[in-house]
């Protein structure tokens, strides 16, 4: 019994001890983990871009690449799809994608937001909530106030009860609430500084035991530490001086919109950011994305993102290394790892080498001395002396000096290989394509609405479809002059966005697009009338809500008026104001036919898929056995015109052939970098393949189902597989 009781006094000794290291705390200089300064690289990498099967081996990846932490958003509207009833499995399996993290022996920081932007559907939130009455998003609303602080308590509990915060032994060390709200707090004047307050209160109130952020927010009041997002934050400064300077996004790259061009950021200018944020005294670096991923089914926001999320990661989209980026950044932690004692006990002493060269020299103990050398010149290569010794210094470049005497790491010196990614054929054949059309005659039968004037479409579809369909009628006189051979009529319609198809009498007569720089379009196009009653159908299609914004939850999507027949004997004639009737989404939308369970519940066509090459609302399948071998694969699209695709009645997500236009010209490391810089593939389709888990297959028999929007040719769809190789 003695016994017994000795053994459970040691063991209740031993979780005593390891529950008083378990601890995060900050100074000025950094995080203090267990009671020591740290020098942290995360990644971003969210869980719900990935599938489950991926997480693994993108968290080793990201381990091996020389990452401390890994750092994810909370996405509120896929855990919680309607008031109430949660979702954490599949893709949205949090808990699970934490504990592999916990697993691979690294920290996470979890940004609860609950607002995340992220180019993600509606930045996050969930469209119910635009609905609550009274409610206005990200300001001091109760309404709001009392849904997010509801959803983030929930999110807080459920980490508390797997025991994942640092202070119970967990991986988590951060947590952040809102995000990038500065410039939105200004928007609201004293409302947005009273809500920043009351969210930052809230968060610390829930006692999590770990240090809380808020970034792109200079007045986070004390606890909450403020941090930088950016392509630099060498500048940034905590707003006060006892908080430490994080960076909680460092952007990899950029990401793409339908129509656009592909982004690249050189990593020798990351690299050289990077450095220049640490010898400043930065001590927390997270890499925005380090994987990027897919935005799988409608979760796509901007609008007109594009499915691919893969951002010039450090991990490509498909899970693969981008060299030389993986390799490159990982040189670049070895070299300020060695710095670290350095780095954590001193204040850098700044020298200037030249015009454009400095030295930042951290010196505390003897023997304990680190040092960055660096040129800010954007086209010179420098000689500099330093300690009465000569380095060489490439343009836009710092050299890293973990002793003060040997460089043994420049960030514009790269010695890796580059790798070059091809798509190759695979050996799995789409199988019988057959055809099924939407009916468009028979949705003034099936309308459920029918009202006096035009109806804003997400209040209509409450964003369970992309498309909803606006339905009148117009009567022609028989004595009207252009039946008689004058000039056909011209239709005009003004729409908030985001595409929108035009069918007269049963018949396309033309398509119009909005874009990220204007979402809005105007549809302008002479259209074939009759004598008599003529039906109007208008198709209007979401792509994607908007993530950003001030006060984006109330932007217009749809048919906003006016729609005019112009060209009539009598002057133009206004159709707006008259009656309309509404349907929302497609019928094979209603009857499901991405389901395999489903498929088969309407007859479809084995007519050759070539004669429906130009043929709008067009659904396709085919099955295809799973293709040997592990790499990764993708549908290639590019025969096709714009839609959305399925496997196995998974939503792989939307698809649009749109050629990019662009700045596409020689890309140069040197220079401060933006978005509109080291452009590439102007002329071509921004998105031509699309990422298939292999998760998502099975052996043999896999469904494919395609909707068609606007014409394409089927017949071409091919199953490829991504390879890379290295130059």
């Amino acid at each position: 019994m003695e016994a017994k009781c000795f053994l459970l006094c040691v063991t209740l000794l031993n979780l005593l001890f390891q529950l008083s290291h378990c601890s995060v705390t900050y100074d000025r200089k950094a995080l203090v983990i267990n009671g020591q300064r740290k020098i942290l690289f995360s990644g971003s990498i969210h869980y719900p871009r990935s599938s489950p099967d991926m997480w693994e081996g993108l968290i080793q990846k990201a381990k091996d690449g020389g990452l401390d932490a890994i750092d994810t958003y909370v996405f509120w509207d896929l855990h919680e799809p309607s008031p109430g009833n949660y979702n954490f499995e599949g893709r949205c399996d949090l808990i699970r994608f934490i504990k592999l993290v916990h697993k691979a022996g690294l920290y996470l920081h979890l940004r609860i937001g609950p607002y995340i932007c992220a180019e993600w559907n509606f930045g996050g939130f969930p469209v119910w909530l635009k609905y609550v009455p009274g409610i206005s998003f990200r300001t001091d609303n109760e309404p709001f106030k009392m849904a997010m602080q509801r959803f983030t308590e929930k999110i807080v509990e459920m980490m508390k009860n797997e025991r994942l915060f640092q202070s119970q032994g967990g991986p988590i060390i951060l947590s952040q609430i809102e995000n990038e709200y500065g410039l939105e707090s200004k928007s609201f004047d004293s409302a947005g500084h009273s809500y920043m307050s009351w969210a930052a209160k809230m968060a610390v109130e829930l006692d999590t035991g770990v240090p809380w952020v808020m970034c792109k927010e200079d007045d986070a009041p004390d606890p909450v530490i403020n941090t930088c997002n950016g392509f630099y934050c060498d500048y940034f400064s905590p707003n006060k001086p006892y908080k430490p300077a994080i960076w909680t996004e460092a952007w990899t790259g950029w990401f793409e919109e339908f129509g656009g061009p592909i982004h690249h950021r050189p990593v020798e200018d990351l690299a050289f950011a990077v450095a220049r944020f640490i010898q400043k005294g930065g001590s927390f670096v997270n890499y925005y994305m380090y994987h990027g991923g897919t935005n799988f089914g409608r979760t796509a926001g901007g609008p007109f993102i594009t499915t691919s999320y893969d951002y010039d990661a450090p991990i490509d989209e498909y899970g693969l290394l981008r060299q030389p980026k993986y390799n490159h950044l990982k040189e670049l932690h070895n070299a300020i790892k060695l710095c670290e004692p350095a780095l954590i006990a001193a204040d850098p002493k700044v020298t200037a080498l030249g015009n454009y060269e400095q030295a930042h020299v951290y010196s505390s103990k003897p023997g304990q001395c680190a040092a960055f050398l660096s040129n800010y010149h954007w086209d010179k290569s420098a000689r500099v002396t330093f300690n009465n010794m000569h380095y060489d210094l490439p343009p836009w470049s710092i050299s890293i000096l973990p002793d003060c005497k040997n460089a043994v790491y420049n960030t514009a010196t790269v010695r890796s290989k580059t790798t070059l990614p091809q798509m190759l054929p695979t050996n799995a054949r789409m199988l019988s394509w057959e055809t099924f059309n939407e009916d468009i005659s028979s949705n003034d039968v099936n309308a459920k609405i029918t009202v006096v004037g035009l109806l804003e479409q997400l209040n209509v579809t409450r964003d369970a479809t992309d498309y909803l369909w606006y339905m009148t009628s117009v009567e022609i006189s028989s004595t009207e002059s252009f039946l008689r051979g004058g000039s056909s009529p011209i239709l005009s319609v003004d729409s908030a966005g985001h595409v929108l198809h035009v069918f007269v009498n049963g018949q396309l007569s033309g398509s119009s697009f909005g874009s990220q720089e204007n979402r809005k379009l105007t549809f302008t196009k002479a259209v074939n009338l009759h004598a008599g009653i003529n039906g109007i159908a208008l198709l209007s299609v979401a792509v994607g809500l908007p993530n950003n914004g001030h006060r984006f939850e109330t932007w217009s999507t749809g048919v906003v008026g006016p729609v005019v027949v112009h060209g009539l004997d009598h002057g133009p004639r206004d159709l707006s104001h008259q009656k309309w009737s509404y349907k929302v989404g497609l019928k094979g939308e209603a009857m499901n036919l991405g389901s395999p369970t489903k498929v088969s519940s309407i007859d479809w066509l084995k007519e050759s898929v070539v004669a429906n090459e130009h043929q709008p609302l067009t659904w396709y399948k085919a099955y295809f056995n799973a293709p040997r071998g592990n790499k990764p694969l993708a549908l290639d699209l590019g025969s096709m015109g714009k839609g959305q695709v399925w496997i196995n009645g998974q939503s792989i997500g939307r698809y649009w052939t749109a050629y990019a236009k662009g700045q596409c010209n020689t890309c140069s490391y040197t220079g401060t970098f933006r978005q509109a810089k080291c452009q590439y593939g102007c002329g071509k389709p921004t998105q031509r393949w699309y990422h298939v888990p292999r998760s998502w297959l099975k052996p043999v028999r896999n469904l494919v189902v395609v909707f068609e929007e606007i014409g394409g040719d089927a017949s071409k769809i091919a199953l490829v597989q991504r390879s890379v190789t290295y130059v």
